[in-house]
């Protein structure tokens, strides 16, 4: 069975949002549309009246709505939905397992950001083992039509395949650009020892360095899409700041995270968390090694 694109829902104004971009793209990718909602009955030992078929229901009609939404803006796009009795982290990652992608929300307060669940995107995102795309309920004109693809890339070509991989499929579908970027910093021994950039300079420089590992990296991806255009770009600066300053105008950012575990647990990183806080367009999270 071909696996759906997952979109966790709540009913607030930014999973809708999550939800329009997921039937987009399921329609896009000729690919099922799955719709869920966690719901986990957790009577309390507090004096108020609980009503569990109410909760029930109002939970269902948290996903009629969605299912109303989709139907309006893909008619001929199959979907299924359901409600879980989990918790929202639990259930979102057990739905993550077999999906293609998971689709969540996400809305901005001043400079900071908070996540459709709070912390329980970070979470998802932190955790999932398939991409986990955060989309803004923002006005349809923020994200341009004919905005590019923009991929962080970093490491070797094995390291950013994944990565690479799913910023080429979503430009294929939706005939657009693949912009890649590759941010470098002068390692700290040059900094200190004029002789190494003069040795790094007669062996061609730093600067050709990282354009030649960014065009290995593209390459076995711009054969196998010969279609897709792509723009190269490789600019000294911290990862974070250069990829976003190259999504200005972008229609998706696609960036990276290593499934490696750290001594104090899972993490986004650093570029990733830039993008997910500061990003106007939509930003797919793709685990790699």
């Amino acid at each position: 069975m071909t696996p759906a694109i997952t979109v966790g829902v709540d009913g607030s104004p930014e999973s809708l949002a999550a939800v329009d971009w997921a039937a987009d793209e399921a329609a896009l990718r000729r690919t099922p549309l799955r719709l869920v909602h966690a719901w986990l009955w957790q009577p309390l030992d507090v004096p108020v009246v609980q009503d569990r078929e109410a909760q029930a229901q109002a939970a269902q009609a948290v996903l009629r709505e969605a299912g109303a939404r989709v139907a309006g803006r893909h008619p001929d796009l199959a979907f299924t939905s359901e409600v879980l009795s989990d918790t929202a982290v639990s259930a979102l990652l057990g739905e993550a397992g077999r999906a293609e992608m998971v689709v969540l929300g996400s809305r901005g307060h001043g400079p900071f950001l908070g996540f459709l669940l709070g912390s329980y995107g970070q979470q998802v995102i932190a955790a999932s083992p398939r991409p986990v795309v955060s989309v803004r309920a923002v006005p349809d004109r923020a994200v341009p039509e004919g905005g590019d693809v923009v991929v962080g890339q970093q490491g070797s070509p094995e390291d950013s395949a994944e990565v690479l991989g799913f910023a080429f499929r979503a430009a294929a579908v939706r005939g657009a650009a693949v912009r890649a970027v590759r941010a470098w910093s002068l390692p700290p021994i040059y900094a200190y020892s004029p002789g190494s950039l003069r040795l790094a300079d007669e062996a061609g420089g730093l600067v050709p360095f990282e354009e030649k590992a960014l065009r290995e990296a593209l390459a076995p991806w711009r054969d196998r899409f010969p279609d897709v255009p792509v723009v190269e770009h490789v600019e000294m600066g911290s990862g974070g700041q250069v990829l976003l300053a190259a999504a200005a105008g972008a229609r998706l950012l696609v960036v990276g995270r290593r499934t490696r575990h750290s001594p104090i647990g899972t993490r986004i990183g650093s570029v990733a968390h830039a993008a997910l806080h500061h990003a106007p367009c939509p930003v797919a999270v793709v685990p790699h090694v």
